[in-house]
């Protein structure tokens, strides 16, 4: 990527005053009193403020953006573009130059009109009808191209000075002008009989406060953009501010509102001297024709510059600049061509318009650039000015509401448009980010904050209700997936997941170096597939202190883990040693504990979940009910269903099913009383028999277990076998009984 050089070398000064004479253009001269007529003084105080609360903090935003980087061509484009990334940026920058290019014939249109009281004296005097307004914008339009592309923007400065004195010449007389017969009060709210909609004449003013924009555009030749952007461009919107505030004073105060609707040269009959009026509006136009031409091509030029478009042929031509100046003279051209388009169309209010519509997109992405780099509080973004993360915000949400009400058809087609060119644009350069960058800092930061609420909001973690806050650590994660799966499909909607996969050893250069590998292959893994779970390692080496490390940890949400899950094959039960050795371990940490025993059926088709309640772990119950609702609400268990099995002897028959069914309906799960099933058993009977012939084709079994079964069991571990022909069973035993409420 090049970047372009500053050649001229400009201070604050002409910021100001290419900003300004855009702000105190054309607008204030021809619609400015017709907006006072349609919507009365009130309506059109309404108007500066609603500008200025989308116009103040987006000069703010750039100020303090612009004193965070060094800002070379480009203006407004550059700013979005380093802070927002290339694809962004060059969506946005493209819109904003064509708002600029379209600005440029907006400028010309309004020169033309300056012409027609003398237009009006030819026709009457000497009969000539062939001079239009039309026709003098075009023959301007042409002397204004030939001037740019001969003597580029150190002419159009010079000839600025000149005009902006004229400009505030002719409002200093307005001010001083007396009132037109007839109109003798100030009237807060009178207007014309059956007025204009607010937000058409909203959108027809606020062209006058796009200066902001022409401003930034001289930011590839400044001496210091850094300290001229933000001075010029602040200075120049609350100037402008006030002067329209006090010019809406005067035309309430000086003509009827249908003097000030009916007539577009009114400002020529109030002020002391009438003919400084047409004078004023055509340096104002010119001004602003010459800021907006000198401007857009910059643009442009920066945009082939980043080599935004598909092919480097377009860029390299858009980027080109004359040797002696580097002036863009390729982007003039483009920029000339645009203007004299919608110069030839030579209807203002439709200009007007677009650019509206295009600059409100444009202040509405600086906004959001400047409150998202407040929130993702980077330490590298370090702006010597700074603005307030609620001003953004508020600039950002109303420039997009405005967009609506100004007409909701050009608003949602400027958004289709920009996101299809952002489509072209991402597709022609994969390579180019900062979107993600900055999205990463944000989230980040949303994160950061949530955890720290979770953690400080709630003292008493029961009160709040049961949730899975489930941890688990193996060393098999490339060798078998069950365990993992389980962990999405428990973190998926109602719960948090961690896993860790396990390598024994010491942490030194090699293993840190395969913990990167292993987490490479982890997060690959885990982007594969519908999941939420944390992926992490551990270099520990022995199972046990790993163990001990592992439960000390937080979940994601800030709080305490609250289950681990172990795994192991079912033609494999030696890994369960690590996990029984350690069992007094978890019980000190107070953790539910689920060993998990795959066999070669896996969870086969994720249809049925099946429970089984003995008398001796009456206290798992509730938490495998919880477990195995959980899981059900993952997509790969949405045609799953739950089946309780409970083995108890004749006698207690009506009580089990009695309490079964009240856990059920006072806990509101998705169980059908048709899929509990009470199974007799007596002292004669062969548990495991029994739950191998009603579960051998289920999915997914769960079997509770508790310390009294597990004692004088270590090496044998025959509670955990003797399933052979099932399909994977979850072993679970609860720390403590959960409550379904």
């Amino acid at each position: 990527m090049q970047e372009q050089q500053n050649k001229a070398g400009f201070g604050t000064l002409p910021v100001f005053l290419t900003a300004i004479s855009t702000i105190l253009g054309a607008i204030l001269f021809l619609r400015f009193g017709w907006a006072v007529g349609e919507v009365g003084i009130v309506g059109v105080i309404a108007i500066v403020i609603i500008s200025h609360l989308v116009t103040i903090p987006t000069a703010l935003a750039v100020a303090e953006i612009a004193t965070n980087q060094r800002v070379l061509g480009g203006g407004a484009y550059y700013i979005i573009s380093r802070s927002f990334g290339f694809n962004i940026g060059g969506s946005i920058g493209l819109a904003l130059y064509v708002s600029q290019a379209v600005s440029v014939a907006f400028y010309v249109i309004a020169f033309g009109e300056a012409f027609e009281p003398i237009i009006h004296y030819m026709q009457a005097a000497w009969g000539i009808t062939f001079i239009t307004k039309k026709i003098v914008a075009l023959v301007t339009m042409g002397i204004l191209s030939l001037l740019i592309l001969q003597r580029g923007a150190n002419l159009g400065m010079k000839a600025l000075y000149f005009v902006v004195a004229l400009l505030f010449i002719a409002i200093i007389m307005f001010l001083l002008g007396k009132p037109i017969e007839g109109a003798d009060k100030l009237a807060l709210n009178e207007t014309v009989e059956n007025p204009k909609d607010f937000f058409y004449v909203f959108t027809i003013i606020f062209p006058a406060f796009t200066g902001l924009a022409a401003g930034l555009g001289l930011s590839g030749d400044l001496k210091d953009p850094r300290k001229s952007i933000p001075a010029g461009t602040l200075w120049a919107t609350v100037a402008g501010l006030i002067v329209y505030l006090i010019i809406a004073y005067k035309f309430a105060i000086s003509a009827t509102p249908e003097q000030l609707s009916g007539d577009q040269f009114v400002m020529e009959k109030i002020a002391l001297w009438g003919p400084i009026i047409p004078i004023g509006l055509a340096a104002a136009s010119l001004s602003s024709a010459l800021g907006s031409i000198m401007v857009a091509p910059r643009t442009l030029q920066a945009i082939g510059l980043d080599d935004i478009l598909p092919g480097k042929g377009p860029n390299r031509w858009m980027a080109k600049g004359r040797k002696k100046d580097n002036e863009p003279i390729n982007g003039s051209i483009i920029t000339i061509i645009i203007a004299f388009f919608f110069v030839f169309i030579g209807e203002l209010n439709f200009v007007a318009e677009i650019i509206s519509m295009f600059f409100m997109l444009t202040y509405g992405a600086i906004c959001l650039i400047s409150f998202l780099e407040h929130f993702a509080a980077d330490p590298s973004y370090r702006p010597t000015f700074k603005s307030k993360w609620y001003f953004s915000l508020i600039g950002a949400i109303l420039s997009l509401w405005l967009m609506f009400q100004m007409k909701w058809a050009y608003a949602a087609l400027s958004l289709v448009l920009m996101s299809i060119v952002y489509i072209v644009i991402t597709h022609g350069n994969p390579d180019k980010k900062g979107l993600a960058k900055l999205f990463k800092g944000v989230l980040f930061q949303l994160s950061r904050n949530l955890q720290i609420f979770a953690q400080r909001a709630t003292k008493d973690p029961t009160e709040d209700g049961w949730r899975p806050f489930a941890i688990s650590i193996s060393k098999d994660t490339f060798h078998r997936r069950s365990a993992f799966d389980l962990m999405r499909w428990i973190s998926h909607k109602y719960g948090f997941g961690t896993y860790i996969h396990y390598i024994k050893g010491f942490y030194n250069d090699e293993t840190s170096k395969e913990t990167e590998d292993v987490m490479g292959r982890l997060i690959k893994m885990a982007s594969a597939t519908k999941n939420k779970i944390y992926m992490d390692t551990i270099v520990s080496p022995s199972f046990t202190s790993a163990l001990a490390q592992v439960i000390q940890l937080r979940a994601v949400s800030g709080k305490h883990n609250n289950m681990i899950l172990f795994e192991f094959s079912r033609t494999d039960p030696e890994r369960l040693v690590d996990t029984m050795n350690n069992y007094k371990l978890l019980n000190t940490a107070q953790f539910d504990v689920c060993i998990l025993n795959t066999s070669y059926k896996g969870f086969g088709d994720h249809r049925e979940i099946h429970i089984w309640i003995t008398s001796e772990d009456y206290a798992n119950a509730n938490l495998m009910i919880l477990m195995a609702y959980v899981m059900l609400g993952h997509p790969d268990w949405r045609k799953g269903v739950i089946r309780i099995f409970v083995l108890t002897p004749p006698e207690y028959r009506q009580q089990r099913w009695k309490e079964l069914a009240n856990r059920v309906k006072s806990g509101r799960l998705p169980i059908s009383l048709t899929n509990i099933e009470l199974v007799m058993e007596s002292p004669e009977t062969n548990r495991k028999d029994i739950v191998s012939h009603y579960s051998s084709d289920a999915d997914l079994t769960l079997i509770g277990f508790n310390n009294y079964q597990l004692s004088g069991e270590i090496g044998k571990f025959e509670i955990f076998q003797g399933y052979e022909n099932m399909g994977n069973i979850l072993f679970v035993s609860s720390n403590t009984q959960k409550e379904i409420s």
